[in-house]
Order: C-alpha cells, then sequence, then structure tokens
C-alpha cells in the first residue's frame, strides 16, 4: 500500500516518526475532503509524512497535450484505471490521505510545518480557463519542462521561470453536517487554497472540525502567480516531508501561515469583497491577540504596513490573503524602552506561532 506501519500512535523519544505515503489507489482521495472518510494512515502529533503527491490530470489528458506515455507516472496510471468516475468528485484533485493525527480534536489547529518540498517528474502543464476564458484557444494546455538542478522552467523561448514548488491543496475533513464537499473551491477547512506562499521552510495553522483532523494533501505546483487567472499553475507532481502537530487551545476560524518573513491571514468566499473582508479581518484579530495591539491600531498598521493580495480567482470561492512582514515587530526589550503603543492586560492569546 506504500505506508509505513499505522501502528506507531506516538512519536519516541527519540524524535517525530517519518512515515513514507506513497500515492495509490488505495491512499488517496480523489476530489473530496470528507469527515467520513476511512483514514488511510494514522500518526502520532508531532510526527512527519514522506508523501508523494499527482499533478491534476490523466494520462490521456497529458498525452492529449503531447505527453509520451512512457513519462506519465504508473502511479497516476493505476489510479486513474482502478477509480471508477462514480467514486470521483465532486472536484478533480487527486488527494493523498486522508491522515488520522492522534489527539485532534474540533476546536484545536493542526500545524503543517512544510519541511521539504522536491518535484517527482521533469515536466508540468498549464491550461487555460478561468477569468478570462476568452482569451484560451483549442487544445491550449502547454507542457513545461521542469529542470531540477537549475529550479527553473522554460515557458517559451526567452522565458524562464523561477521555481518555488508547493502543495495548492492541503487541507482536513471540513464540519460532519457538511458531507463530502468539492476539492475544489476553499473554505475555511483549508484545501484549494492555491496560496504561492507555502512554499518549504513556511507553517499553515488549519482549524480541526472532526476527530483525528483527516489531513489531504495534493495539487502540486511548481511555479504560480498571485490570482492563479488561466485556473491553473504549472502543474506538476510533488514529493514533501510535512510534519503534522496538534495545537491544543488554538481556536482559529480561518486558515492561517506563517513564512519566515511574514504572517499571514486568509479568506475565502463566493464574493471577493467578502473574501477581502476576511482576510483583513483576520489580520486584524490576530494581531490584537498576537502582538496585544488595540484593534483600532491593527487596523491601521494592516493599512499601512499589511500587503493584501488575490490569492487566486478561479476555484468557485475565491482567495484572499493578507501578509504582514515580522520585520517591522520591535523585540519586547526594544518596545518598553519605545512605548506608545496601547498594550492590553489580559492573558497573551494563542498565536500563528504559538510563541
Amino acid at each position: 500500500m506504500g505506508v509505513c506501519s499505522i501502528g506507531v500512535l506516538a512519536a519516541s523519544a527519540a524524535g517525530p516518526v517519518t512515515h513514507r505515503l506513497e500515492a495509490t489507489p488505495s491512499t488517496v482521495a480523489y476530489g473530496w475532503y470528507d469527515a467520513a472518510a476511512k483514514p488511510v494512515l494514522r500518526i502520532a502529533s508531532g510526527d512527519i509524512i514522506d508523501v508523494d503527491t499527482l499533478l491534476t490530470n490523466t494520462p490521456a489528458g497529458l498525452q492529449r497535450a503531447g505527453v509520451e506515455p512512457d513519462r506519465i507516472q504508473p502511479s497516476l496510471k493505476a489510479i486513474v484505471d482502478a477509480i471508477p468516475g462514480e467514486q470521483r468528485g465532486p472536484g478533480g484533485h487527486i488527494l493523498t490521505g486522508p491522515v488520522y493525527v492522534e489527539g485532534a480534536e474540533p476546536g484545536d489547529a493542526l500545524e503543517v510545518r512544510m519541511l521539504s518540498i522536491d518535484l517527482a517528474i521533469a515536466y508540468g502543464y498549464n491550461g487555460c480557463r478561468g477569468f478570462l476564458p476568452a482569451n484560451c484557444a483549442p487544445n491550449s494546455t502547454r507542457i513545461i519542462p521542469l529542470d531540477k538542478k537549475t529550479m527553473t522552467a522554460a515557458f517559451a523561448p526567452g522565458i524562464v521561470i523561477p521555481l518555488h514548488p508547493f502543495f495548492g491543496s492541503m487541507g482536513v475533513a471540513p464540519p460532519p453536517e457538511q458531507g463530502r464537499v468539492s476539492s475544489n473551491p476553499p473554505g475555511q477547512h483549508a484545501g484549494n487554497l492555491d496560496n504561492k506562499s507555502l512554499v518549504a521552510g513556511t507553517t499553515l495553522y488549519i482549524p480541526v472540525w472532526t476527530p483525528g483532523a483527516l489531513f489531504e494533501v495534493g495539487d502540486g505546483h511548481a511555479a504560480q502567480g498571485d490570482g492563479e487567472v488561466d485556473q491553473t499553475a504549472i502543474e506538476t507532481s510533488l514529493r514533501g516531508r510535512l510534519q503534522l502537530t496538534v495545537r491544543k487551545g488554538m481556536k482559529l476560524a480561518w486558515p492561517r501561515a506563517e513564512t519566515p518573513a511574514a504572517y499571514i491571514s486568509m479568506g475565502t468566499d463566493e464574493d471577493l469583497t467578502k473574501a477581502t473582508r476576511i482576510a483583513i479581518q483576520e489580520m486584524i484579530d490576530f494581531l490584537a491577540a498576537e502582538k496585544k495591539l488595540d484593534k483600532v491600531v491593527a487596523y491601521q498598521l494592516t493599512s499601512v504596513a499589511g500587503d493584501v493580495a488575490i490569492t487566486q480567482l478561479v476555484d468557485g470561492k475565491v482567495g484572499v490573503h493578507v501578509k504582514m512582514p515580522k520585520s517591522i515587530f520591535a523585540s519586547e526589550t526594544e518596545r518598553r524602552s519605545h512605548p506608545g503603543t496601547k498594550r492590553r492586560s489580559h492573558a497573551r492569546a494563542p498565536s500563528m506561532t504559538g510563541a
């Protein structure tokens, strides 16, 4: 099955256990997140998954675009052959999982630390649909060679794209009452966020809605612009090492993230204005809880130092995120020597970092 023993339910004293999780017909969720799903792997909080993910396509689709049959991954062929159409969807992503994380309960958060993300194949593709489909032509899928040594893609003669691989979809099961939900739109369970900032070295925090969290990952991207306007990035297969840790008492309404340089809040909705309001309010609430700012000051800081960006426009629910640079925050010692920021007296609330 490509999964190491699921009998290890606690990390050893020597450190976290690493579980190898390959993409096979029995270890993927084809187009969905579901609280009723049977986990393909159970791990202890803090353990690491060494996971394979597959691009969002089929062997037939890749061949139509010009990929030679011998360059198509056997795992993709096996999954598409073994899982009939009625067992797929309602979305189109092949997601590896779900992974049950011991101790995760509704009201907790799941910390997903991206330890490494590597290219699994030497090509990707870009389709053409999305936000302005009138610009597309029939059969316009572009196969793009990927150079792992230089971490670049030759998009076209004279055009070279730097590669920054990330997983477009990382999420947990939604609340049980929602049943099986499509992998296409993102939401409070995270899912198809398509946030290009979530590369190796970053951390995603997701609210937990069902016991075990039931984490899934896929939709590999080698490179993408904010907006993902034609509905695809450079879509490819990836292999990643992700550390999954339960954060007790970390109360989140929406996913948040952290990079070495910034804090990131997120919002999604069918309406771009609503998604933007969610993302901005999430940043204000984070600054108030973690940095102890009055909400008026937090709102003003978001305006003068935060960057509001459209994550994607093409997944049914649009995504917006706000980046707040860490570099603007002085240390506690420096802050004491430069008073003037209104502070609160109540106990420190949980944060993105938990620091």
